[in-house]
């Protein structure tokens, strides 16, 4: 949620400050802002309710702020309505200060009214402004020791920049659970929410700690703590190609993304796949202590936690060992039954969502061992775990996720099958046969994308429905889950999806004449109850649009309206192809509903607050 971008060096600062800010649109907000420093004008601020695009005609591209030090943010509302006076950057009363603001600051309103009982008048209904008239109370003419003071007076989450008028050669980033990194330039430095912001200037980053404090100048960059103490922050090069973060010809990133998808999977699984074995080099656990697990926790939020569902079956089948899928959102709250004995597998494409990362930090206290799927590397949660597994999926740009799924789901394969091999849970015929098919899956992916344009006819048709249901069994369920999401956040449409087992128990009340229901049933050891379920529905009225295997696609065909097919394959691995036939239906569906795909309503791509 939300995007920051800060810049100073020799070049006019505003048209940089643009460019990165929409690098980050797809990160979700509702107004944007600039703040500049210029020797003539000195503070400026300018900002603006809606798109970013608003913000740009308003400054002329950029022409109209002139300066070569500022910082820019593109706001998703929490404290206040969307408009211009809630829209960051927020000044202090005396306008020395400007503050832009990633989080939630928990304790504004005893800040504020504070701040009133020493004369202070507030303009928005921001907490940001309450961290910029604080700033402003607490300076007395060094600007470290003001933010200092600050920190230790708030409480929440934030990543904050932050310039002042009587220091305009600097500006300061500060974090606290929520993104900030630096970006490092001969005669020129960055701090942004995102690496996408500034990928087309510089390659070297640093990665801000919780409570480091970032001095920005035009000559270097120094980190500290909050006491002011010199931290040396470790550089990393940014090795994918700016390309990567940009539509290459495609209507939107969405659809780009997942036709991206069989190169992620190879890119994914083929270096970990070596002689016919999985290596995980980078992992280092033994097998005492796999054998002494007593259970696993797979913690994650929307779409990654849809992948712990599907990676439940496949984990317990091979590891003979429970699994319990929590939502990171709930799992503090529901005294979780960790020991040091418990694996933690969070699950995060950013690295940086707020409810898994605190879920993960409860369950380290609890004593469990946290290994972390992610895809973007020097993320909190990665530094954080004991163990990580990069997805190396690249660059996400569509709010709505696709290929971060699938990496994610192809890498709990490779640690159900290389844990299930040190512990002697898996017999060599099927390891073998499921490493082979791994190795297939890109190639078969690509044979499922060619039905985009059946799947683009079968979306016509069923456009205008103002609800559709998701139905299967097992594996297939867990999918159904994450095609439910897909539709419902980009079409907006009402979508559920249910255990086809569950029909009798109330769901199929619902069913009219009419409704759609797509049914899968790829997992073959439960496709005749499956089409039992699909006949029940039927019965009532529904239209269906079936998901099955090809061997038994004629079957099934028999029964229902429509039909997608997918490649036969191992029966663990059939979430991977049957996914994108479901992302492909809810991207048509959105598309002939004319919504903004990349960018739906009141959604983020990073959730950095509670």
């Amino acid at each position: 949620m939300c995007g920051i971008v800060g810049f100073i060096g020799k070049e006019e600062a505003a048209p940089i400050l643009l460019d990165g800010l929409a690098r980050l649109e797809y990160r979700g907000y509702d107004s944007a802002g600039l703040a500049v420093f210029g020797e003539e004008k000195g503070l400026q601020v300018v900002k603006s309710k809606g798109r970013l695009q608003a913000l740009s005609d308003l400054t002329k591209a950029g022409s109209t702020i002139q300066g070569t030090a500022g910082m820019g943010h593109t706001r998703w509302a929490t404290h206040g309505v969307p408009s211009d006076v809630n829209a960051h950057p927020q000044a202090s009363e005396s306008g020395r200060f400007a503050v832009i603001h990633n989080g939630i600051i928990e304790n504004f309103a005893e800040i504020k009214e504070f701040l009133q009982n020493q004369g202070v008048k507030f303009s928005s209904q921001t907490d940001t402004e309450v961290a910029a008239n604080l700033l402003d109370y607490l300076y007395e003419g060094d600007l470290l020791e003001a933010v200092s003071k600050m920190l230790h007076r708030i409480r929440g989450a934030y990543a904050f920049g932050i310039i002042c008028a009587d220091c305009p050669d600097m500006l300061v980033g500060v974090r606290k659970d929520s993104p900030l990194i630096l970006g490092h330039g001969e005669g020129f430095n960055f701090f942004a929410s995102d690496v996408t912001a500034i990928i087309k200037y510089t390659r070297e980053v640093s990665y801000l700690d919780n409570d480091e404090i970032a001095v920005i100048t035009r000559e270097g960059t120094q980190v500290y703590d909050s006491y002011l103490q010199p931290v040396k922050k470790e550089r990393h090069h940014v090795d994918w190609e700016v390309s990567a973060a940009e539509k290459g010809g495609y209507a939107h990133f969405m659809l780009k993304e997942v036709m991206e998808q069989p190169e992620a999977l190879r890119k994914t699984i083929s270096p970990r796949l070596q002689n016919g074995q999985v290596k995980l080099d980078d992992l280092h656990f033994d097998v005492q202590y796999l054998k002494a697990m007593d259970k696993i926790y797979i913690i994650a939020c929307g779409s990654s936690y849809h992948v712990g569902m599907a990676a439940k079956y496949t984990l317990e089948k091979l590891l003979h060992k429970p699994v319990e899928v929590a939502l990171a959102s709930e799992f503090r709250y529901c005294e979780p039954l960790v020991s040091e004995h418990t694996l933690a597998i969070v699950i995060s494409q950013s690295g940086e969502t707020i409810d898994t990362l605190t879920a993960m930090r409860e369950a380290k206290r609890l004593g469990a061992r946290v290994l972390s799927i992610v895809n973007v590397v020097g993320s909190t949660i990665a530094r954080e775990s004991d163990d990580v597994i990069y997805t190396w999926a690249g660059p996400e740009i569509a709010v709505a996720t696709t290929k971060a799924y699938s990496t994610q789901l192809a890498v709990t394969y490779l640690i159900g099958l290389a844990f299930a091999q040190m512990m002697g849970t898996i017999e060599k015929e099927e390891y073998e046969a499921i490493v082979n098919e791994l190795q297939l899956l890109p190639e078969k992916l690509q044979k499922v994308l060619e039905q985009r344009e059946a799947i683009q006819y079968f979306a016509s048709l069923y456009f205008n429905h103002s609800s559709i249901f998701f139905i299967g069994r097992h594996l297939d369920y867990a999918v159904g889950m994450e095609g439910s999401l897909k539709l419902k956040e980009i079409s907006y449409i009402h979508s559920e999806a249910y255990a086809a087992g569950e029909l009798k128990h109330g769901t199929i009340s619902l069913i009219e004449d009419g409704t759609l229901v797509v049914a899968l049933a790829s997992y073959k050891p439960l496709f005749e109850k499956m089409m039992s379920n699909v006949i029940e529905v039927k019965s009532r009225g529904a239209d269906v649009i079936g998901l099955t295997t090809e061997d038994v696609g004629p079957e099934m065909m028999k029964t229902v309206d429509h039909i997608i097919t997918v490649p036969d394959t191992h029966p663990m691995l059939l979430p991977s192809l049957d996914v994108v036939p479901l992302q492909l239906f809810a991207y048509y569906v959105a598309l002939q509903r004319g919504c903004d795909i990349d960018k739906p309503r009141n959604l983020a791509k990073s959730v950095t607050v509670e």
